[in-house]
């Protein structure tokens, strides 16, 4: 059973024990769980009854920006990294993070950024091909085809 699901019927069994009027402690034991759980349980349950503790929200930190400033970053982003003063039409994690400081005023740690574009703005990471920027790729097929047989058959 899933994680969530678990939790789910977990929180429903110790509804059913709480309507029995049974110990913290007894429940904790029963459901498979601490006994400052089940008293946590036990206040929403008594406030909100058993539909509040099966709405329980998923946990964790909020995320940094919110989706308006996602798109205000996508947009940006996808007029190039040239439009934004850089050098090369080339985004790197660094540039990406500047970008989304000067958008959005919020800075983000080099993994957020990563996360944030690989994640939510559904792009993926690349790396270039190391090339001279003096290759000349007729003349490596040339080597290829006629000098390289050459050398091979002197062996």
């Amino acid at each position: 059973m899933p994680r969530p699901q678990l939790a789910k019927a977990r929180r429903v069994r110790a509804v059913e024990l709480f309507e029995d009027d049974g110990p913290n402690t007894e429940i904790a034991g029963a459901v498979g769980v601490c006994a400052e759980s089940v008293r946590r349980w036990r206040r929403v349950w008594e406030e909100g009854g058993a539909p509040a503790l099966r709405r329980c929200s998923a946990t964790g930190r909020p995320p940094t920006l919110d989706d308006t400033q996602v798109e205000e970053v996508r947009a940006a982003l996808e007029r190039g990294a040239q439009a934004h003063g850089f050098e090369a039409d080339l985004w790197t994690l660094e540039r990406v993070g500047v970008v989304v400081e000067r958008v959005t005023g919020v800075s983000l740690w080099r993994a957020s950024v990563r996360r944030l574009g690989t994640g939510r703005l559904g792009w993926s990471l690349q790396r270039p091909e190391r090339r001279a920027v003096e290759r000349n790729e007729s003349e490596t097929a040339r080597w290829i085809a006629q000098e390289w047989p050459r050398i091979k058959k002197g062996r």
